[in-house]
């Protein structure tokens, strides 16, 4: 099983002490991932995954109908736990470029430290649309302060956001795999702030801030 980043790791622990019910759930969450990385998500079988968390088929179908209610469900909990471990990052932090840069490389800087669950995080996401737009919540609204603040200035909405979004998936694949030079989070850190309207200079200076701690 790849390393789990630290807030979904930590998310995983909550449901093993929990009730049976949770924990049960939490070992076919865990065996998911674990087969999900190893033959991808859209090979991996029900079978597969209750073999890799030691129980039955029937005990699979009693916490999750198919497989894409389990990828819903790993979805979700990826989604809440990166989200708030990031947001709680920059709790106190007003300026919505820095935020911006912030979330960018934590993201990017994920394909550095868990490479493995990087590129799973990206399979789910292309699996599961609905972890892509959890994602992209903070990621929005980030956007819509450095508008208010008057850091960005972008004519579409919807665009920007997929140049965000974009920009993220691809650079997080690209360390993830070994294909990126050094410091790669701090460069499309400035790319993505540059294309949202900031001077050069200013955008290179913030996104070489060093980051705010990760809560414990």
């Amino acid at each position: 099983m790849p390393p789990l980043p630290g807030p979904v790791a930590a998310a995983f622990q909550a449901l093993l002490a929990g009730p049976k019910r949770e924990r049960t759930q939490a070992q076919l969450l865990q065996a998911s991932v674990q087969v999900f990385q190893s033959v991808g998500v859209s090979a991996a079988t029900v079978q597969q995954v209750a073999q890799a968390a030691g129980v039955t088929a029937g005990t699979f179908y009693n916490h999750f109908a198919t497989k894409d209610e389990l990828l819903a469900r790993l979805a979700e909990l990826i989604g809440a736990s990166l989200c708030r471990a990031i947001r709680d990052s920059a709790q106190g932090i007003e300026d919505g470029a820095w935020r911006m840069a912030i979330g960018q490389r934590r993201y990017v800087g994920m394909g550095v430290e868990s490479p493995a669950w990087a590129l799973l995080l990206i399979d789910v996401v292309a699996a599961a649309p609905q972890l892509g737009e959890a994602l992209a919540q903070d990621a929005l609204a980030d956007l819509r302060l450095g508008v208010r603040q008057k850091r960005f200035r972008v004519p579409s909405e919807d665009a920007a956001l997929d140049v965000i979004t974009g920009v993220c998936l691809a650079a997080t694949r690209r360390v993830a795999e070994g294909r990126a030079p050094a410091r790669h989070d701090v460069a499309t850190a400035a790319v993505v702030l540059r294309a949202l309207g900031m001077p050069p200079d200013e955008a290179a200076e913030l996104a070489r801030r060093p980051l705010p701690p990760l809560p414990a």
